[in-house]
This record gives C-alpha cells, sequence and structure tokens, in this order.
C-alpha cells in the first residue's frame, strides 16, 4: 500500500499526554512496553506510522488515517494504556499507580495512563507533513535529553536520516510515502 498525503487523504499528527504529565515513560522498560503497544496498534488498527518519538511523558505519532481520528487515537491510547498500566501492576510499582488512580469509572477502569484531550492534527500537504517530523524528532533535543536527534533511542529519526540501528525500536513506514515534489 502507496501513501499520498493530500486534502483527500490527511495524515495524522498526534500528541497523546501522560495524566498530570507524569513521566510515565521515562525509564527504559515502559519505553519498551510503548513501543510494542504502537505496534501492536498499528497492526490491530491498521494505520501506517511515518514517524514517532517517546518521550518521558508524552508521545507524537504521525500517521495515515485509514479510520476516523478518534478510532486511530482509541487504539493507540487503549493498548499503550492497558500494557503500560498492566507492567505497573505486575512490577508492585504501588507509588506510580496511585499517581495514575481516579474514581472507578468506565466499566470499573481504575486508573488512567493519558490526560483526558488529546491533540490530533490533520496535516494534508507535504510542507506541513514535513515540518511535524521535525518537530517530532527535535523534541528530545528541545528537552535537553540529547545534542541530536539520531541520538535519542526512541524516535523515528535515525530511520528518517537513513542510519537505523541494527536493534530499532520501532520501524516506520516511510518507504510507503508518494511524495509529489520533486
Amino acid at each position: 500500500m502507496k501513501y499520498t498525503i493530500s486534502i483527500d487523504n490527511p495524515c495524522l499528527f498526534i500528541t497523546a499526554v501522560a495524566k498530570d504529565r507524569l513521566a510515565v515513560f521515562r525509564a527504559d522498560a515502559t519505553k519498551t512496553i510503548t513501543r510494542a503497544a504502537i505496534d501492536e496498534a498499528r497492526t490491530s488498527a491498521g494505520f501506517l506510522l511515518f514517524a514517532y518519538v517517546i518521550m518521558p511523558d508524552h508521545i507524537h505519532l504521525l500517521t495515515d488515517r485509514p479510520l476516523k481520528p478518534s478510532k486511530v487515537l482509541q487504539f493507540i491510547k487503549g493498548i499503550v494504556g492497558h500494557r503500560v498500566i498492566d507492567y505497573l501492576k505486575v512490577h508492585n510499582y504501588e507509588s506510580s499507580l496511585r499517581k495514575l488512580q481516579h474514581e472507578d469509572w468506565k466499566r470499573n477502569h481504575r486508573y488512567s495512563l493519558w490526560q483526558h484531550d488529546s491533540d490530533v492534527f490533520s496535516v494534508t500537504i507535504e510542507s506541513t507533513f514535513m515540518q511535524k517530523v521535525n518537530y517530532i524528532h527535535l523534541n528530545p533535543v528541545r528537552a535537553g535529553l540529547v545534542d541530536r536527534p539520531v541520538d535519542y533511542r526512541w524516535s523515528s529519526a535515525r530511520l528518517w536520516n537513513r542510519c537505523p540501528e541494527e536493534d530499532e525500536p520501532l520501524r516506520i513506514d516511510i518507504d510507503k510515502i508518494i511524495w509529489r515534489r520533486s
């Protein structure tokens, strides 16, 4: 499947923030779980992944739009949330779980990983698409986590720069994009 970015075929720039901006993705273990969960969500919902970054308290993704934006977001937030909370429970991270706890609601869920609102922005032109890719990859640099985007393990920067590591954490679908510009 090839993908052309256009007004009729927009991409989604997604930002999902952890509840109260808690640094739940600070540890490599939770980043690894999040990476696998994003990949699981991609397979389950059938979306392409063009760029990503997993920051300590939020994630950014650039995807296609095979479903309504709310459904794509539901798959991502739902699967990532379940996997991370299950990990915290199994490893008895009671302090972290208490910070994610809320009153029982929605089918007796006791914990919530995410802020209620997430930003989903439709991207319809290639120049905006590239702005979002650069924004995603520069996020760890702006946060002072690394000096160069390619030095941050939990983003797609190396793949975009064609210098992937052998054990790249999450593959992207950059080769499926049909570029209209030369």
